[in-house]
């Protein structure tokens, strides 16, 4: 697993930070909240010797600015078209994690044009749960009890204690090694008021807030790939069966022994599924027309339209 070179290109007054390797096909890959394109090396080199694999640090996060901005999914989905435009990429798979995965499907909703495929990995928008410690990022007092928690003595001490945790291979602390990456991001004041208006724009005290769940019809229009860790413990894998009752058509793949990073925790298996998805498919293609019946048809009729379930703790 080698770093790749950051690049860099200036959107709306605001530095845009990406990976891109490799030829073919392009694939644009989306990383979860407080995480950034690092997120994706265990899996970046072996996808790139197939596609043309674009990995971002959305605006807010990892060496992108961290203006005081719009961070709504529908603004990170703009940022995402404009990056491409300027890239000169007409058309994309787009492979969204978490947060990211909302992000994938507002960009897929939102330029159908430009989307061949959509793969959602341990993916928001499908349900209400969601781990407690997103949903705190939401409370009052965040900002400042973070900032003395991201002190330095505290800091250094707090990450050698979450990588010690990874470390003894507890299904429970699986994904402490992700954690101590996003708590090391927060000591950035301007990463943490990202982070902030990021999580308020999806979730609230209850949960998640956002859901695809009057759209998910609109899926019917182009291959879409579900992929779940079995051990999730932040977004629970009880939504990959909510995905596929709400797209039927959708592929859904539940990875064992895998946490909240399947790509990270099973690289060879994640790749292989996203080759055969790739391979089996056939890339949409844009039609007003068959757009508009969608709109004009609507959702199956007793399409469950919104998501009552209460939120775990």
């Amino acid at each position: 697993m080698r770093q790749r070179a950051v690049q860099h290109v200036t959107i709306h007054g605001h530095r845009q930070a990406y990976v891109k390797a490799g030829k073919g096909p392009t694939l644009l890959l989306l990383h979860g909240l407080g995480c950034t394109h690092r997120t994706w090396l265990p899996v970046l080199d072996s996808l790139a010797r197939r596609y043309t694999v674009i990995a971002p640090d959305l605006l807010g996060h990892g060496e992108s600015d961290k203006p005081r901005a719009d961070y709504s999914i529908g603004a990170f989905a703009n940022g995402m078209r404009d990056l491409l435009t300027l890239l000169g990429i007409d058309q994309v798979t787009v492979v969204g994690h978490s947060f990211g995965g909302g992000v994938a499907m507002q960009f897929a909703y939102q330029f159908p044009e430009r989307t061949e495929r959509l793969v959602l990995v341990g993916s928001g928008g499908l349900g209400p749960e969601v781990s407690t410690a997103i949903r705190a990022i939401t409370t009052t007092g965040f900002h400042q009890v973070m900032g003395a928690l991201t002190l330095p003595g505290v800091r250094h001490l707090g990450t050698a204690g979450l990588k010690a945790l990874a470390r003894t291979g507890l299904k429970e602390f699986r994904d402490f090694d992700e954690v101590a990456e996003i708590y090391q991001s927060l000591r950035d004041p301007r990463a943490r008021a990202a982070i902030r208006h990021v999580v308020r724009a999806v979730v609230d005290w209850q949960g998640q807030i956002v859901s695809m769940a009057d759209r998910a019809y609109l899926t019917e229009a182009m291959p879409m790939c579900v992929v779940w860790g079995d051990q999730d413990r932040v977004i629970p894998v009880s939504h990959a069966a909510r995905a596929a009752e709400l797209a039927p058509d959708a592929r859904v793949e539940i990875i064992p022994n895998a946490g909240h990073f399947p790509h990270k925790d099973h690289p060879e298996r994640f790749v292989k599924l996203l080759n055969d998805f790739i391979k089996t498919t056939r890339p949409a293609t844009y039609s007003r027309a068959r757009w508009r019946r969608l709109l004009e048809r609507g959702p199956a009729p007793g399409t469950p339209l919104e998501v009552v379930d209460a939120p775990s703790a």
